[in-house]
């Protein structure tokens, strides 16, 4: 593979991580500038009962996620952000669809028909779009956590001479 076909292949890869740390972090900023009503979504999944537990939720996730996003927007740790955006996002979207499941048989209506806020930092979503919207985060975050993405990142700007190339992000200076 020859450098220019590899940076064309980034391009794509950089927007997609920039689109999955901006979305991260406006996300994560809309639910920790106001935890009390984040807080109240996260006790409606009932997963937790401890007060503390729900409170240390509700305090810290909206700010991991901003640090993720940030980690991503920057180009720092972008496969181990990506690694833990989708250990995030995969356990998320199944408690959001069990969520619906149990309020589209409470209400007896069809399961896209449910509309919910489901937490996310959006407000309320049809039920539908939002696991499909989830699912593009997923397969985006596993796309970035097979090595790409790693044009325009600040890790490699810190230190001159270790530009990623298509030797696995090793540079040919580098012994």
């Amino acid at each position: 593979m020859n450098n220019l076909s590899g940076k064309a292949i980034d391009f794509p890869t950089v927007a997609g991580r920039w689109f999955l740390g901006a979305l991260f972090v406006y996300t994560g900023l809309e639910k920790g500038l106001d935890p009390v009503s984040f807080l109240k979504l996260v006790r409606q999944y009932d997963l937790v009962q401890s007060p503390f537990l729900l409170n240390s939720i509700a305090g810290t996730l909206p700010w991991f996620e901003v640090f993720c996003g940030a980690l991503l927007l920057a180009g720092i740790a972008v496969r181990g952000t990506a690694l833990t955006l989708a250990g995030m996002l995969i356990p998320f979207t199944a408690a959001v669809w069990h969520r619906a499941a149990v309020l589209q048989g409470a209400q007896a209506i069809p399961f896209c028909a449910v509309k919910f806020d489901c937490g996310c930092g959006t407000g309320e979503e049809f039920i539908c779009r939002k696991l499909l919207e989830n699912a593009g985060l997923i397969l985006l975050a596993l796309w970035l956590l097979a090595g790409r993405g790693r044009m325009l990142a600040l890790r490699y700007s810190l230190s001159a001479g270790t530009e990623p190339s298509s030797s696995g992000g090793r540079s040919a200076a580098t012994p």
